[in-house]
């Protein structure tokens, strides 16, 4: 008798759910790391004189990026952000070097070192760039959006924004369009309480933003945005629902940043005093990183000691991705008026 081509190749191996989810954690806890650790470094580069102009970091937000990119499809997909950037460009595959190289101001950056913090780009890998303008990235969106219905084939843009931004009549009118034509943008609100130090409770007269969104005929949910599992399972839904619907859904994310809102504000100056140690000490109870390392230590997922190899791994990508940078040339003087004009 003939053997089947499973006697003849060996056994079949077979992907469970479990399996899955298990490497898709496993590969956003290494993400969210990455993330984190990257972030840290940057303090001390500024600090050396290395890094010029501002930086926002994402300590505490990571889950924002590693519970949601990870579901895009690229190419075809496309991010936009606000000038809290870093973490969105390294999600989308950006590599460390490039990152670290814009922000330095060299030539290898993803920006030829022209952009910097606030303006990281990469559009081969469907990051379309950071935006230094609070709310700047949504009517942006508006037109990605309809290039994006225009052209077929369900893809979708997601775009992250703060909760200041949600004051802005450029976001609402935007927002309306969106609504209106149903056009496919994933609305990613990142509320992490405070815009600069203004509490949302100090600068908005209706905090519900969901109810802002539906005002606009865009459904939306809010989210625990310190826990990725939270995170994972209402992207994965509201984008499979997108790419089958063409439209447009919006996420309010409750989330946290541990630092500052950027390099001038590092909770230690009498004008910082915006919230307490105490407040920031409570959020920091709900660290997603740490959260995440105990789900997957809990689940069997990673043992301690691939965890300690996970950070040394980790290590050796920032302390690459900066002496990268620091070998990197600046611009030349000539590159000055390059894509200024059309020609």
């Amino acid at each position: 008798m003939a053997k089947t081509t499973a006697e003849r190749s060996g056994p079949v191996s077979v992907s469970t759910d479990e399996d899955i989810e298990k490497k898709q954690l496993i590969s956003s806890y290494r993400l969210m790391l990455l993330i984190r650790r990257l972030e840290e470094s940057v303090y001390r580069k500024f600090h050396e004189a290395k890094i010029g102009g501002y930086l926002h970091r994402y300590d505490g937000m990571e889950a924002l990026v590693a519970g949601i990119i990870p579901f895009l499809k690229i190419p075809g997909d496309y991010v936009l952000s606000t000038y809290r950037d870093h973490a969105h460009a390294l999600a989308c595959g950006t590599s460390p070097r490039a990152v670290m190289a814009e922000l330095m101001g060299r030539a290898d950056g993803c920006a030829a070192g022209k952009g910097g913090s606030m303006h990281l780009i990469d559009p081969d890998n469907g990051f379309l760039g950071g935006d230094g303008i609070v709310g700047g990235p949504v009517p942006i969106s508006l037109g990605v959006g309809y290039a994006l219905k225009y052209r077929g084939g369900g893809n979708v843009c997601v775009v992250y924004f703060g909760d200041g931004a949600m004051n802005q009549g450029g976001v609402h009118e935007s927002m309306n369009m969106v609504g209106l034509y149903k056009l496919p943008v994933l609305f990613i609100l990142e509320n992490n309480q405070y815009a600069m130090g203004t509490s949302v409770s100090r600068s908005t007269g209706q905090p519900d933003f969901v109810l802002k969104a539906k005002a606009h005929g865009i459904q939306g949910e809010q989210v625990d945005g310190m826990d990725l599992l939270a995170v994972r399972d209402v992207a994965g839904r509201a984008i499979a629902r997108m790419r089958e619907t063409g439209e447009p859904y919006f996420l309010e994310m409750k989330c946290y940043r541990f630092v500052g809102h950027g390099i001038g504000d590092d909770n230690t100056k009498a004008w910082t005093t915006y919230r307490t140690e105490d407040e920031v000490a409570l959020w920091r109870e709900r660290d997603p990183l740490a959260r995440t390392a105990d789900l997957l230590l809990k689940r069997g997922y990673l043992s301690a000691e691939q965890m300690e190899q996970f950070e040394a791994e980790v290590q050796v990508v920032v302390d690459d991705a900066i002496e990268f940078a620091e070998s990197s040339p600046e611009p030349p003087l000539d590159s000055l008026y390059e894509n200024v004009y059309s020609q």
